[in-house]
């Protein structure tokens, strides 16, 4: 799967509503550990189709980073069901993300 870039107007769609677990990447262009995680986060999508992984830039999209208290990034937050279920702020590595997102 690809990552999907996700705004207001389709984080309910792409998000809430969404049938398996999303891992949502919230982010910036300026951040440097972002443009370093974006390359794991490619990878973990070419890999996996049992979850999605989402794409928030909190510079366009500064209400839905409010909504879920993000106030550090990267900051990568896992719904299940549509709902936050484990959060992890900071570079992390690739076995990191994918203990994060458990059995999945």
């Amino acid at each position: 799967m690809e990552i999907v870039n996700v705004n207001k107007e389709n984080f309910k769609e792409e998000v809430i509503n969404s049938q398996i677990p999303v891992l949502a990447d919230f982010n910036a262009d300026w951040c440097g550990p972002c443009r370093m995680l974006r390359p794991v986060l490619d990878e973990l999508a070419s890999e996996h189709n049992d979850f999605k992984i989402v794409s928030i830039n909190v510079d366009d999209e500064d209400e839905l980073a409010r909504e879920y208290f993000v106030s550090s990034i990267p900051c990568l937050v896992l719904f299940k069901n549509g709902e936050e279920v484990n959060r992890s702020v900071g570079l992390k590595p690739k076995d990191e993300i994918e203990s994060m997102l458990g059995g999945n």
